[in-house]
Protein backbone atom coordinates (compact mmCIF):
# COMPACT_ATOMS: atom_id res chain seq x y z
CA UNK A 1 0.00 0.00 0.00
CA UNK A 2 1.40 3.40 -1.00
CA UNK A 3 1.60 6.34 1.37
CA UNK A 4 -1.29 7.99 -0.48
CA UNK A 5 -3.38 4.84 -0.12
CA UNK A 6 -2.71 4.71 3.62
CA UNK A 7 -3.62 8.37 4.06
CA UNK A 8 -6.83 8.01 2.07
CA UNK A 9 -7.79 4.86 3.99
CA UNK A 10 -7.27 6.66 7.30
CA UNK A 11 -9.12 9.73 6.02
CA UNK A 12 -12.18 7.56 5.35
CA UNK A 13 -11.98 6.08 8.87
CA UNK A 14 -11.85 9.61 10.31
CA UNK A 15 -14.66 10.82 8.04
CA UNK A 16 -16.90 8.02 9.29
CA UNK A 17 -16.83 9.53 12.80
CA UNK A 18 -19.27 12.45 12.91
CA UNK A 19 -17.65 15.59 14.29
CA UNK A 20 -19.90 18.68 14.19
CA UNK A 21 -18.39 21.80 15.70
CA UNK A 22 -18.73 21.54 19.51
CA UNK A 23 -19.12 17.73 19.24
CA UNK A 24 -15.69 16.60 18.05
CA UNK A 25 -14.99 14.42 21.08
CA UNK A 26 -15.29 10.96 19.56
CA UNK A 27 -13.15 11.87 16.57
CA UNK A 28 -10.60 13.51 18.87
CA UNK A 29 -10.35 10.39 21.00
CA UNK A 30 -9.83 8.29 17.86
CA UNK A 31 -6.95 10.54 16.77
CA UNK A 32 -5.46 10.55 20.27
CA UNK A 33 -5.45 6.74 20.35
CA UNK A 34 -3.72 6.66 16.95
CA UNK A 35 -1.06 9.12 18.18
CA UNK A 36 -0.39 6.73 21.06
CA UNK A 37 -0.20 3.75 18.68
CA UNK A 38 2.40 5.64 16.65
CA UNK A 39 4.55 5.92 19.80
CA UNK A 40 4.59 9.70 19.64
CA UNK A 41 5.51 11.62 22.77
CA UNK A 42 3.51 13.95 25.02
CA UNK A 43 0.17 12.80 23.63
CA UNK A 44 -2.64 14.69 25.34
CA UNK A 45 -6.06 16.24 24.94
CA UNK A 46 -6.77 19.65 26.46
CA UNK A 47 -10.00 20.91 28.03
CA UNK A 48 -11.23 22.23 24.67
CA UNK A 49 -10.76 18.88 22.93
CA UNK A 50 -7.59 19.71 21.00
CA UNK A 51 -5.32 16.67 20.60
CA UNK A 52 -1.52 17.02 20.74
CA UNK A 53 1.46 14.80 20.00
CA UNK A 54 5.19 15.47 19.64
CA UNK A 55 7.74 13.91 17.32
CA UNK A 56 11.05 14.83 18.97
CA UNK A 57 13.90 16.36 16.99
CA UNK A 58 17.65 15.94 17.36
CA UNK A 59 18.40 19.41 18.74
CA UNK A 60 16.92 20.24 22.14
CA UNK A 61 17.17 24.01 21.71
CA UNK A 62 15.77 24.17 18.18
CA UNK A 63 12.44 25.94 17.84
CA UNK A 64 9.52 23.61 17.19
CA UNK A 65 7.17 23.56 14.21
CA UNK A 66 3.46 23.17 14.88
CA UNK A 67 1.39 21.41 12.20
CA UNK A 68 -2.38 21.46 12.69
CA UNK A 69 -5.57 20.23 11.06
CA UNK A 70 -9.08 20.89 12.35
CA UNK A 71 -11.26 18.02 13.47
CA UNK A 72 -14.71 19.55 13.06
CA UNK A 73 -17.09 19.56 10.13
CA UNK A 74 -20.12 21.65 9.18
CA UNK A 75 -22.42 18.62 9.17
CA UNK A 76 -24.83 17.58 11.97
CA UNK A 77 -24.66 14.26 13.78
CA UNK A 78 -27.59 13.02 11.71
CA UNK A 79 -25.80 13.36 8.35
CA UNK A 80 -25.39 10.25 6.20
CA UNK A 81 -21.61 9.73 6.02
CA UNK A 82 -21.70 7.10 3.27
CA UNK A 83 -18.59 7.06 1.06
CA UNK A 84 -18.75 6.67 -2.71
CA UNK A 85 -15.77 6.04 -5.00
CA UNK A 86 -15.78 6.68 -8.71
CA UNK A 87 -13.45 7.88 -11.50
CA UNK A 88 -10.51 8.87 -9.35
CA UNK A 89 -12.64 10.62 -6.76
CA UNK A 90 -13.86 9.78 -3.27
CA UNK A 91 -17.17 11.37 -2.24
CA UNK A 92 -18.35 11.87 1.33
CA UNK A 93 -19.39 14.73 3.62
CA UNK A 94 -16.26 16.11 5.29
CA UNK A 95 -13.80 13.88 3.41
CA UNK A 96 -11.93 16.88 2.08
CA UNK A 97 -12.74 19.40 4.78
CA UNK A 98 -11.02 18.21 6.76
CA UNK A 99 -10.62 14.42 7.20
CA UNK A 100 -7.88 14.07 4.58
CA UNK A 101 -5.87 16.80 6.34
CA UNK A 102 -6.22 15.15 9.75
CA UNK A 103 -5.05 11.87 8.22
CA UNK A 104 -2.08 13.73 6.74
CA UNK A 105 -0.79 14.47 10.23
CA UNK A 106 -0.03 10.76 10.38
CA UNK A 107 1.18 10.75 6.78
CA UNK A 108 3.94 13.16 7.80
CA UNK A 109 5.12 10.78 10.51
CA UNK A 110 4.95 7.75 8.22
CA UNK A 111 6.90 9.49 5.45
CA UNK A 112 9.65 10.74 7.77
CA UNK A 113 10.09 7.31 9.33
CA UNK A 114 10.04 5.44 6.02
CA UNK A 115 12.81 7.70 4.75
CA UNK A 116 14.85 7.52 7.94
CA UNK A 117 14.62 11.29 8.44
CA UNK A 118 15.01 12.65 11.95
CA UNK A 119 14.18 16.31 12.12
CA UNK A 120 16.46 18.76 13.88
CA UNK A 121 13.44 20.44 15.44
CA UNK A 122 10.55 19.07 17.48
CA UNK A 123 7.40 18.58 15.45
CA UNK A 124 4.10 19.13 17.23
CA UNK A 125 1.06 17.59 15.57
CA UNK A 126 -2.28 19.08 16.57
CA UNK A 127 -5.82 18.02 15.69
CA UNK A 128 -7.87 20.97 16.86
CA UNK A 129 -11.54 21.75 17.39
CA UNK A 130 -13.75 24.70 16.59
CA UNK A 131 -12.62 25.86 13.15
CA UNK A 132 -15.96 25.78 11.40
CA UNK A 133 -18.95 28.10 11.78
CA UNK A 134 -19.61 29.38 15.27
CA UNK A 135 -16.61 27.52 16.64
CA UNK A 136 -14.93 30.91 16.16
CA UNK A 137 -11.46 29.29 16.00
CA UNK A 138 -11.67 28.49 19.71
CA UNK A 139 -9.47 25.43 19.30
CA UNK A 140 -6.65 27.31 17.60
CA UNK A 141 -6.93 30.11 20.13
CA UNK A 142 -6.15 27.50 22.78
CA UNK A 143 -3.29 26.05 20.73
CA UNK A 144 -1.60 29.42 20.25
CA UNK A 145 -2.11 30.27 23.91
CA UNK A 146 -0.32 27.03 24.81
CA UNK A 147 2.69 27.46 22.52
CA UNK A 148 3.04 31.23 22.43
CA UNK A 149 5.31 32.97 19.93
CA UNK A 150 8.66 31.29 20.54
CA UNK A 151 8.39 28.46 18.02
CA UNK A 152 9.12 28.42 14.28
CA UNK A 153 5.48 28.93 13.48
CA UNK A 154 2.41 27.12 12.19
CA UNK A 155 1.68 25.00 9.17
CA UNK A 156 -2.10 24.66 8.90
CA UNK A 157 -3.41 21.84 6.71
CA UNK A 158 -6.62 22.17 4.71
CA UNK A 159 -7.71 19.17 2.69
CA UNK A 160 -8.88 20.87 -0.50
CA UNK A 161 -6.38 23.74 -0.79
CA UNK A 162 -3.65 22.17 -2.94
CA UNK A 163 -2.03 24.81 -5.13
CA UNK A 164 -2.83 27.64 -2.73
CA UNK A 165 -0.54 29.16 -0.12
CA UNK A 166 -2.53 31.16 2.41
CA UNK A 167 -0.46 33.83 4.14
CA UNK A 168 -3.14 36.48 4.71
CA UNK A 169 -6.07 36.11 7.11
CA UNK A 170 -9.44 37.62 6.27
CA UNK A 171 -11.09 39.43 9.17
CA UNK A 172 -14.62 38.28 10.05
CA UNK A 173 -17.37 39.68 12.30
CA UNK A 174 -20.62 37.77 12.81
CA UNK A 175 -23.89 38.83 14.42
CA UNK A 176 -27.13 37.22 15.46
CA UNK A 177 -29.87 39.83 14.97
CA UNK A 178 -33.25 39.43 16.66
CA UNK A 179 -36.40 41.43 15.93
CA UNK A 180 -39.19 41.37 18.53
CA UNK A 181 -42.74 42.72 18.38
CA UNK A 182 -46.01 42.13 20.21
CA UNK A 183 -47.22 39.91 17.37
CA UNK A 184 -50.85 39.16 16.67
CA UNK A 185 -53.38 37.93 14.11
CA UNK A 186 -52.67 38.64 10.45
CA UNK A 187 -56.26 39.90 9.92
CA UNK A 188 -57.57 41.39 13.14
CA UNK A 189 -54.23 42.93 14.12
CA UNK A 190 -53.19 43.97 10.63
CA UNK A 191 -51.20 47.17 10.70
CA UNK A 192 -49.30 46.18 13.81
CA UNK A 193 -45.60 45.39 13.28
CA UNK A 194 -44.46 41.88 12.39
CA UNK A 195 -40.97 40.75 13.45
CA UNK A 196 -40.56 38.94 10.10
CA UNK A 197 -41.46 42.07 8.12
CA UNK A 198 -39.18 44.23 10.25
CA UNK A 199 -36.27 41.85 9.93
CA UNK A 200 -36.77 41.53 6.17
CA UNK A 201 -36.74 45.32 5.81
CA UNK A 202 -33.67 45.56 8.04
CA UNK A 203 -31.80 42.99 5.96
CA UNK A 204 -32.75 44.85 2.79
CA UNK A 205 -31.28 48.06 4.19
CA UNK A 206 -28.11 46.33 5.40
CA UNK A 207 -27.49 44.65 2.06
CA UNK A 208 -27.88 47.97 0.28
CA UNK A 209 -24.64 49.19 1.90
CA UNK A 210 -22.06 49.64 -0.85
CA UNK A 211 -19.04 47.34 -0.49
CA UNK A 212 -15.67 47.83 -2.16
CA UNK A 213 -14.36 45.28 -4.63
CA UNK A 214 -10.79 46.11 -3.57
CA UNK A 215 -9.96 45.19 -0.92
CA UNK A 216 -12.47 42.38 -1.27
CA UNK A 217 -15.27 42.83 1.27
CA UNK A 218 -18.44 40.76 1.65
CA UNK A 219 -21.72 40.66 3.56
CA UNK A 220 -23.97 37.61 3.85
CA UNK A 221 -27.16 36.77 5.72
CA UNK A 222 -26.67 33.04 6.11
CA UNK A 223 -29.77 32.09 8.11
CA UNK A 224 -33.15 33.68 8.72
CA UNK A 225 -36.12 32.28 10.59
CA UNK A 226 -39.06 33.27 12.74
CA UNK A 227 -42.81 33.30 13.12
CA UNK A 228 -45.19 30.53 14.11
CA UNK A 229 -47.80 30.40 11.33
CA UNK A 230 -48.90 31.78 7.99
CA UNK A 231 -51.71 33.80 9.57
CA UNK A 232 -49.68 35.14 12.50
CA UNK A 233 -47.89 38.47 12.85
CA UNK A 234 -44.53 37.15 14.02
CA UNK A 235 -43.48 38.14 17.51
CA UNK A 236 -39.86 37.16 16.91
CA UNK A 237 -37.51 36.61 13.98
CA UNK A 238 -33.76 36.07 13.82
CA UNK A 239 -30.99 36.10 11.26
CA UNK A 240 -27.24 35.56 11.26
CA UNK A 241 -25.02 38.07 9.49
CA UNK A 242 -21.46 37.48 8.27
CA UNK A 243 -19.13 40.41 7.45
CA UNK A 244 -15.66 39.90 5.93
CA UNK A 245 -12.84 41.97 4.50
CA UNK A 246 -9.22 41.54 3.53
CA UNK A 247 -8.48 44.93 5.15
CA UNK A 248 -9.04 45.42 8.90
CA UNK A 249 -9.79 49.14 8.45
CA UNK A 250 -12.45 48.42 5.83
CA UNK A 251 -14.04 45.75 8.03
CA UNK A 252 -14.08 48.19 10.94
CA UNK A 253 -15.83 50.78 8.77
CA UNK A 254 -18.41 48.23 7.61
CA UNK A 255 -19.02 47.13 11.19
CA UNK A 256 -19.64 50.76 12.14
CA UNK A 257 -22.13 51.20 9.28
CA UNK A 258 -24.00 48.01 10.18
CA UNK A 259 -24.16 48.85 13.87
CA UNK A 260 -25.42 52.35 13.07
CA UNK A 261 -28.34 50.82 11.18
CA UNK A 262 -29.03 48.37 14.01
CA UNK A 263 -28.93 51.03 16.73
CA UNK A 264 -31.39 53.32 14.95
CA UNK A 265 -33.82 50.68 13.68
CA UNK A 266 -35.85 50.09 16.85
CA UNK A 267 -39.10 52.11 17.04
CA UNK A 268 -42.48 51.90 18.74
CA UNK A 269 -43.53 48.29 19.01
CA UNK A 270 -40.27 46.97 17.53
CA UNK A 271 -37.10 46.03 19.36
CA UNK A 272 -33.91 45.04 17.57
CA UNK A 273 -31.18 43.21 19.46
CA UNK A 274 -27.80 42.21 18.01
CA UNK A 275 -25.11 40.07 19.57
CA UNK A 276 -21.64 39.29 18.25
CA UNK A 277 -21.41 35.53 17.75
CA UNK A 278 -18.05 35.33 16.00
CA UNK A 279 -14.93 37.34 15.42
CA UNK A 280 -11.94 36.14 13.43
CA UNK A 281 -9.02 38.57 13.54
CA UNK A 282 -7.16 39.57 10.41
CA UNK A 283 -3.40 39.37 9.94
CA UNK A 284 -0.71 38.50 7.43
CA UNK A 285 2.93 37.84 6.81
CA UNK A 286 4.80 39.23 3.83
CA UNK A 287 5.02 37.25 0.61
CA UNK A 288 8.77 37.58 1.12
CA UNK A 289 8.71 35.89 4.53
CA UNK A 290 10.82 32.73 4.74
CA UNK A 291 7.73 30.67 5.64
CA UNK A 292 5.90 31.81 2.52
CA UNK A 293 8.89 31.35 0.23
CA UNK A 294 9.45 27.85 1.62
CA UNK A 295 5.79 26.94 1.11
CA UNK A 296 5.88 28.16 -2.50
CA UNK A 297 9.10 26.24 -3.13
CA UNK A 298 7.69 23.00 -1.72
CA UNK A 299 4.52 23.23 -3.82
CA UNK A 300 6.37 24.17 -7.01
CA UNK A 301 8.82 21.27 -6.56
CA UNK A 302 5.82 19.01 -7.21
CA UNK A 303 5.10 20.67 -10.53
CA UNK A 304 2.15 22.60 -9.12
CA UNK A 305 1.58 26.32 -9.53
CA UNK A 306 1.49 28.02 -6.12
CA UNK A 307 -1.03 30.85 -5.81
CA UNK A 308 -0.68 33.23 -2.88
CA UNK A 309 -4.07 33.89 -1.34
CA UNK A 310 -6.08 35.00 1.68
CA UNK A 311 -8.64 33.04 3.65
CA UNK A 312 -10.48 32.58 6.91
CA UNK A 313 -8.78 29.60 8.54
CA UNK A 314 -7.12 28.54 11.77
CA UNK A 315 -4.10 30.52 10.58
CA UNK A 316 -6.01 33.72 11.44
CA UNK A 317 -5.06 33.32 15.09
CA UNK A 318 -1.26 33.10 14.81
CA UNK A 319 -1.17 35.59 11.92
CA UNK A 320 -3.15 38.13 13.95
CA UNK A 321 -0.45 37.86 16.63
CA UNK A 322 2.41 38.28 14.15
CA UNK A 323 3.36 34.61 14.48
CA UNK A 324 4.48 33.04 11.16
CA UNK A 325 1.81 30.78 9.68
CA UNK A 326 0.87 29.42 6.28
CA UNK A 327 -1.85 27.12 5.02
CA UNK A 328 -1.13 24.29 2.57
CA UNK A 329 -3.50 21.82 0.96
CA UNK A 330 -3.34 18.06 0.56
CA UNK A 331 -5.31 17.59 -2.64
CA UNK A 332 -7.93 19.09 -4.90
CA UNK A 333 -11.64 18.37 -4.97
CA UNK A 334 -14.99 20.09 -4.78
CA UNK A 335 -18.38 20.37 -3.14
CA UNK A 336 -16.95 21.54 0.18
CA UNK A 337 -19.61 21.89 2.90
CA UNK A 338 -22.15 19.92 0.83
CA UNK A 339 -23.17 16.27 0.85
CA UNK A 340 -21.52 15.95 -2.59
CA UNK A 341 -18.07 16.87 -1.24
CA UNK A 342 -15.22 14.93 -2.83
CA UNK A 343 -11.45 14.66 -3.03
CA UNK A 344 -9.35 13.86 -6.08
CA UNK A 345 -7.17 10.82 -5.39
CA UNK A 346 -4.26 11.35 -7.79
CA UNK A 347 -2.98 14.69 -6.38
CA UNK A 348 -2.73 13.37 -2.80
CA UNK A 349 0.78 12.06 -3.42
CA UNK A 350 2.12 15.41 -4.60
CA UNK A 351 0.25 17.38 -1.97
CA UNK A 352 1.58 15.14 0.75
CA UNK A 353 5.12 15.39 -0.62
CA UNK A 354 4.96 19.21 -0.54
CA UNK A 355 3.87 19.11 3.11
CA UNK A 356 6.58 16.63 4.11
CA UNK A 357 9.21 18.74 2.37
CA UNK A 358 8.01 21.83 4.22
CA UNK A 359 8.24 20.03 7.56
CA UNK A 360 11.71 18.71 6.74
CA UNK A 361 13.12 22.00 5.42
CA UNK A 362 11.58 24.23 8.08
CA UNK A 363 14.51 23.27 10.29
CA UNK A 364 16.72 25.46 8.11
CA UNK A 365 14.78 28.47 9.44
CA UNK A 366 16.14 27.81 12.93
CA UNK A 367 19.54 29.18 11.96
Amino acid sequence: MTLSDKILDLAIQIQQIAAPTFAEGQRGEFVRDLFIQENLEDVSMDSLGNVYARLPGKLKKARALIVSAHLDTVFPLSINLQIKKEAGKVFGPGIGDNSIAVASLFGIVWALRERGIQLKHDLWLVANVGEEGLGDLRGMRGVVERFGADDLGYLVLEGLALGHVYHRAIGVRRYRITARTRGGHSWSDYGQPSAVHELAALVTQLTSISLPREPRTTMNVGTIHGGTGVNVLAAEAKCELDLRSEAPAVLARLVSQVEDVLIHWSHEGVKIQAEVIGERPAGEISAQHDFVKLAIRCVQEQGIDAALTAGSTDANIPLSQNIPAVVLGITTGGGAHTVEEYVDVEPIERGMESVVRFVELAGELNS
